[in-house]
């Protein structure tokens, strides 16, 4: 699992290559978090253009950065979903409270 991060007015830009389950998730909170904190931003982007799997605590804690960023007025989009991730989107049922996009730049535009 790889991060990386782009700010860029008052939006964060997280790109998540690998994988996203229980052995990791708590560091990708965790940094991503202390990112949000350090810089001040509201608004969150993750792109999964490089994500290849993803588990239950992935939308774990996919839910738990909306919320947080939520309860402060900001906002979290999700960018560059491949297909074999769509189901997972679509039984979880993140795709009605979370806004998906095809790219990034539709993402920025939005969010």
């Amino acid at each position: 699992m790889y991060l990386e991060f782009k700010a860029l007015n008052n939006v964060l830009i997280v790109s998540i290559e690998g994988e996203l389950d229980h052995h990791n998730v708590e560091e990708v909170r965790t940094k991503i978090d202390d990112r949000l904190d350090r810089d001040a931003i509201s608004k969150l982007i993750m792109d999964f253009s490089a994500l290849n799997f993803m588990d239950s605590s992935g939308i774990g804690m996919i839910i738990g950065r909306y919320k947080r960023l939520n309860s402060k007025g900001g906002n979290l989009a999700i960018a560059n979903v491949k297909s074999n991730l769509d189901k997972i989107f679509e039984l979880s049922g993140i795709h009605k409270i979370i806004k998906l996009y095809d790219n990034i730049e539709e993402a920025l535009e939005n969010i």
